[in-house]
C-alpha cells in the first residue's frame, strides 16, 4: 500500500508544469528562429543587447538585413502583437539596430523591421505563429 503512495508521489512530478514568463519568452524566440530558418532567412545573431536596447533575432534575407521583434502571447486579451509593441519599444529597437549595423560595418544596406507573434499554450507548446513583415 505505501508503494502506492510513493508511486503516485512520484507520478505526479512527472506532470509538465506551466512554463514562466522567461521561458515562455525563450520558448518564442527559439521557435521564430526556426521558422525564419525554414523560410530562407540565415539567423546572424539573437538576443543583442546594446546599450541602446535589445534586438530579439537578426536576420538576413538575401541583402536584406531584417531585425525581428518576437512577441510569446497566449492571447490577443491584450491587444494584438503590433499593439503591443509601443512606440517607445520600437524607437529602442531602432536605435539598437542602427548601433548593431555601425559595428558589423553595414550601415548602408537594406534593413527591416519584422515582428513575430508566437502563440503559445500554458505548456510552452506552439498554436500559431503569425510574421509581420516591415511592421514598424
Amino acid at each position: 500500500m505505501k508503494w502506492l503512495s510513493l508511486l503516485g508521489l512520484w507520478l505526479g512530478k512527472l506532470r509538465p508544469r506551466p512554463l514562466s514568463t522567461y521561458e515562455r519568452g525563450k520558448r518564442a524566440e527559439r521557435e521564430a528562429a526556426l521558422f525564419l530558418r525554414r523560410r530562407g532567412y540565415r539567423i546572424v545573431a539573437q538576443n543583442v543587447r546594446t546599450k541602446l536596447g535589445e534586438i530579439d533575432l537578426v536576420a538576413l534575407k538575401g541583402d536584406l538585413v531584417v531585425f525581428v521583434e518576437v512577441k510569446a502571447r497566449s492571447s490577443d486579451e491584450f491587444g494584438t502583437p503590433v499593439e503591443g509593441l509601443l512606440p517607445r519599444q520600437q524607437k529602442r529597437i531602432r536605435n539598437a539596430a542602427e548601433l548593431f549595423l555601425a559595428k558589423r560595418g553595414w550601415s548602408e544596406r537594406d534593413r527591416r523591421f519584422d515582428l513575430i507573434a508566437v502563440d503559445l499554450d500554458e505548456l510552452g507548446r506552439v498554436k500559431r505563429i503569425e510574421h509581420i513583415p516591415d511592421a514598424f
